[in-house]
C-alpha cells in the first residue's frame, strides 16, 4: 500500500515534488515513472503542457501561467475504495483555492464529483488516470490544472480564471498550499477508511444541491434534481414520479440540456 507516516496514516513528509519544464502532460509522465518502477508519492509540476488532457479525451489548453501538476500514487486503497477518492481530491483543490481567493471573491462550490467552480464557473480541471503495472501495483495518476491567468475556453461549461476574481497568485505559491492540503485530505480519506468523513467535508461545499441538473452518462441524459450524494459519494438524482437514481459517473449541467 501507500508510505505512511509514522502513526500508519499518509502524512505530508511522505510527499516528494519534482518540477519541470514544459512537458506532453504530467499524468502521462507520472504514469511513465510508475511503468519505470517508481514508488509514488511523488508530484511532478510543469510550467506549460502540449498534450493536456480533460475527462473524456478532451483537450486540455495548458498554456503558462496556470497551475499544470500530477500526483503519483501506487496502490493508494483497495479497488472497491477508488470511487471516493475523487470527493477527497476535490476537498484538497477546494481548500488550495480558497486559501488564495479574495474575501469578496464569488462562492466557491464543488460540483459533483470534483469540478472546483467560482461564481458557477469552472476554475479547475481534475483528471484521474489509473493502469495496472506489469508487476501487479495499481498505478493512480492524479492531474489537476487551475487557471490562474489563462482561461481555456471549454465547449458546455463557463470558465473563469483566478485572475479575474481578484486572486493574485504564482503557480508556484498555489502548488505550495496544494500540496499540504492535498496531504491533509488523503489523511482524511485514509485509503478509502474515512469515506464518512470526506463525504461530509464535501457536502459542506457542494453545489446545486435541490436544483434541475442534467446527467450525461455514456449512452444517454437523465434529468432530475439533485439530492446531494450518498454515503459512498455517489450521485443521487431524484425524478418526478420515478424513483430516486444512484449514478456512479457521468457529467453534471445544471438546468436541462436539449
Amino acid at each position: 500500500m501507500t508510505s505512511a507516516g509514522l502513526n500508519g496514516r499518509i502524512s505530508i513528509e511522505d510527499f516528494r515534488h519534482e518540477a519541470l519544464g514544459v512537458v506532453g502532460s504530467t499524468n502521462a509522465d507520472a504514469l511513465e515513472r510508475a511503468r519505470a518502477g517508481d514508488q509514488g508519492n511523488v508530484w511532478l509540476t510543469a510550467t506549460a503542457q502540449t498534450g493536456g488532457r480533460g475527462r473524456r479525451g478532451r483537450t486540455w489548453s495548458s498554456e503558462p501561467g496556470n497551475l499544470y501538476s500530477s500526483l503519483l500514487l501506487i496502490d493508494p486503497a483497495p479497488l472497491e475504495s477508488l470511487p471516493s477518492l475523487p470527493l477527497a481530491v476535490a476537498i484538497a483543490v477546494h481548500d488550495a483555492v480558497r486559501a488564495v481567493l479574495p474575501v469578496d471573491a464569488p462562492a466557491l462550490e464543488i460540483k459533483w464529483p470534483n469540478d472546483i467552480l467560482i461564481g458557477r464557473k469552472k476554475v479547475c480541471g481534475i483528471l484521474l488516470e489509473g493502469e495496472r503495472l506489469p508487476d501487479g501495483r495499481q498505478a493512480l495518476a492524479i492531474g489537476i490544472g487551475v487557471n490562474i491567468v489563462v482561461r481555456p475556453e471549454l465547449a458546455g461549461y463557463p470558465v473563469v480564471s483566478l485572475g479575474e476574481v481578484g486572486a493574485s497568485v504564482s503557480p508556484q505559491e498555489l502548488f505550495a498550499r496544494l500540496f499540504e492540503t492535498m496531504a491533509e485530505a488523503l489523511a482524511l480519506w485514509d485509503q478509502g477508511r474515512g469515506v464518512a468523513s470526506v463525504v461530509a467535508r464535501w457536502r459542506e461545499a457542494a453545489c446545486g444541491v435541490g436544483e434541475k441538473i442534467t446527467v450525461n452518462l455514456p449512452d444517454r441524459s437523465i434529468s432530475g434534481y439533485f439530492s446531494g450524494i450518498d454515503d459512498k459519494g455517489m450521485l443521487l438524482l431524484d425524478r418526478e414520479g420515478e424513483s430516486r437514481m444512484t449514478i456512479a459517473a457521468g457529467d453534471v449541467f445544471f438546468g436541462e440540456v436539449s
